[in-house]
């Protein structure tokens, strides 16, 4: 099986967690998947130098250059009483890592897009393996995070990236704040589910009280007044025919109109 791999490899750890590093690869999310399929679950935190076909959300490349963006994957075993909103979680773990303060205004939009100033920063892409005997699924974890800039072209929405708020961060930098964090995020998550995320993710609500258009791909489109996100993770749209829950990711999200004052 062709990994995707280059054989520069570094391993250390996380907390309890191994840490491997290497130069290049496919995908971190792509091997840690191949791992568990092939019947290896072991916790680790995979990051990569160089991605050569990195995957978003709904099949879409995330390209990334050597020093010019940060992509990992945290893969572990998880059984938590309910899944939902496990992404938005995420991200509220890693927006608070780039933004202490919170005054350089990282946002999130759901359900797995870091944005600052109006473009996008990162995105999180949650992937899932079943083992029979075993509690709850092996779970993979991406992040994809622009750190220095990068062209628009061909990008769906304008990018925007890390050095605009922290000049002198680089990738390794901004893994080492995030890392820890996010590894005890997602085991809060499994204890306390999303409810226990849902105010903080609410002061970082990039689609609240804005005009948004929901595309469902075959169930068409629907447009109406983002109204936050409920405790199961559903982003709640105010619709002429009352108020929607949207629980799947696989629907296309854009805000339309300036943020409200």
């Amino acid at each position: 099986m062709n990994s995707g791999r280059s054989a520069a490899q570094e391993v250390t750890s996380v907390g309890a967690i191994p840490f491997e590093r290497i130069a290049q690869i496919d995908s971190t999310n792509s091997e840690l998947m191949r791992r568990a399929r092939a019947g290896r679950i072991e916790p680790v935190l995979l990051a990569a130098t160089h991605q050569t076909a990195g995957r978003g959300r709904m099949g879409r490349d995330w390209l990334s250059s050597a020093g010019d963006s940060l992509t990992f994957s945290l893969g572990l075993q998880l059984a938590p009483m309910d899944w939902a909103g496990l992404s938005l979680a995420v991200g509220v773990s890693v927006a608070e890592s780039l933004d202490s303060g919170g005054h350089a205004g990282v946002q999130l939009k759901w359900p797995n897009d870091l944005w600052l100033r109006e473009r996008k920063l990162g995105g999180i892409l949650v992937e899932t393996a079943s083992h029979a005997g075993l509690p709850g699924r092996y779970v993979v974890i991406g992040v994809g995070l622009n750190i220095a800039p990068r062209p628009a072209a061909g990008a769906s929405v304008a990018p925007a990236w890390l050095r605009e708020i922290e000049p002198a961060v680089d990738a390794e930098a901004a893994l080492q704040r995030i890392a820890g964090p996010l590894v005890q995020a997602v085991l809060d998550f499994e204890r306390l589910g999303f409810a226990a995320f849902l105010p903080r993710f609410a002061a970082r609500d990039l689609l609240r009280g804005r005009t948004v258009t929901v595309s469902q791909g075959i169930h068409g489109t629907l447009q109406g007044l983002a109204a936050g996100v409920a405790e199961d993770g559903a982003l709640l749209v105010h619709t002429p025919d009352g108020m929607k829950h949207i629980h799947s990711s696989e629907v296309s999200v854009r805000p339309l109109g300036d943020a409200p004052a």
